[in-house]
C-alpha cells in the first residue's frame, strides 16, 4: 500500500510540474468516489492519473487509470487496471481488469478473466475468456474465440490471426 500510495504522489507531482500545459478541457488528476461525485466532470478529458475509488467516467483518459470501475466514453492511451475497465473508443496500452471491454480498436495488451473486444485486436489476449471481432495477434486462454478470420473461431489455450 506504501508503494501505491508513493507512486500515486510521485505520479501527480511528474504530471502537475513536468508534463507540458494541457487542453482546457484535460485535467492532470481526477479522483472519483462515484459518477457525479468526481473531481473532474465526465465530459472533461484526464491526462495524468485518474483514480476511480467505485466508479469513474471521463471521456478520454491518457496516463494511469486505476479503479474499480472505469468507464471512458472516448479514447484511451496508458495503463488501466481495475474490476472492470469499459472503453467505448480506441485503447492503445495495456488493459488488465478482471473485465476488459474495448469498443473501438485496440493495440497493445489486454489481460484479465475476460478480454472483449468488438473491433479489432492488435496485439495479445491473455485472460482466460478472450474474444476479439477480428485479430492481428495472439490469444492466449482457456477459451479464444474470433469473430471472423483467425486460426479457428473458437479454440483453446491460444489462438491467432495475422492479416
Amino acid at each position: 500500500m506504501k508503494t501505491f500510495i508513493s507512486f500515486a504522489i510521485l505520479f501527480f507531482i511528474l504530471s502537475v510540474f513536468f508534463i507540458p500545459k494541457v487542453y482546457a478541457q484535460e485535467k492532470p488528476i481526477q479522483l472519483a468516489l462515484f459518477n457525479p461525485v468526481q473531481i473532474v466532470p465526465e465530459s472533461n478529458s484526464i491526462k495524468g492519473l485518474r483514480i476511480n475509488l467505485l466508479y469513474g467516467k471521463n471521456s478520454r483518459v491518457t496516463g494511469f487509470d486505476w479503479g474499480l470501475v472505469n468507464f471512458t466514453t472516448s479514447d484511451q492511451l496508458g495503463i488501466q487496471w481495475g474490476g472492470v475497465g469499459y472503453t467505448e473508443g480506441g485503447f492503445e496500452g495495456w488493459q488488465n481488469n478482471f473485465v476488459s471491454i474495448t469498443k473501438g480498436m485496440f493495440t497493445g495488451l489486454q489481460s484479465g478473466f475476460v478480454s472483449y473486444n468488438s473491433s479489432k485486436v492488435n496485439g495479445l489476449q491473455f485472460s482466460v475468456i478472450n474474444y476479439a471481432a477480428t485479430l492481428n495477434g495472439i490469444q492466449l486462454g482457456l477459451i479464444n474465440i474470433i469473430g471472423e478470420g483467425g486460426f479457428l473461431p473458437v479454440f483453446p489455450i491460444f489462438n491467432f490471426s495475422f492479416d
